[in-house]
């Protein structure tokens, strides 16, 4: 069975819905090629999907390890190439981990370790430079 149906909605626009939980999203175009920038580009889920990626398994460890992180913001930037082809050149992630208590060094490697190895990372092309910072807080 396929896990998402998607399809053209004209006007360069697409619709994906998620076959298992009927979750839908568009997609647009961007501004810059000929879109409206109505919703998330395809780039963008591109990089949507590496945070969500890193913040999932880091959470799944963060769990196991019964370490709260609830409110960790990541923040995204994609910059797309400025030669031909069109293509993702380079994202940025800014993680600040928000946990409940001081994490040690060891626990603060493992974190990054876990992000820079997530399967979205793994999966985009070697060409697509990911550059990856943190930030470490402890909730209040």
């Amino acid at each position: 069975m396929h896990t998402i149906k998607t399809i053209y909605l004209g006007d360069l626009q697409t619709k994906a819905t998620h076959a298992k939980s009927g979750i839908e999203l568009i997609t647009d175009a961007p501004v810059d090629n000929q879109g409206k920038g109505s919703s998330f580009s395809p780039t963008d889920l591109t990089t949507a999907s590496l945070g969500s990626c890193m913040m999932t398994i880091i959470g799944i460890w963060a769990k196991k390890e019964n370490i709260d992180l609830k409110g960790t913001e990541l923040k995204l930037t994609k910059i797309m190439s400025a030669d031909l082809p069109r293509r993702i050149a380079k994202i940025e992630v800014a993680i600040c981990i928000l946990s409940h208590r001081m994490l040690s060094d060891a626990e603060k490697t493992k974190i990054e370790q876990i992000a820079a190895t997530c399967p979205v990372a793994l999966s985009l092309h070697p060409d697509i430079e990911q550059n990856v910072s943190f930030e470490w807080r402890v909730q209040q």
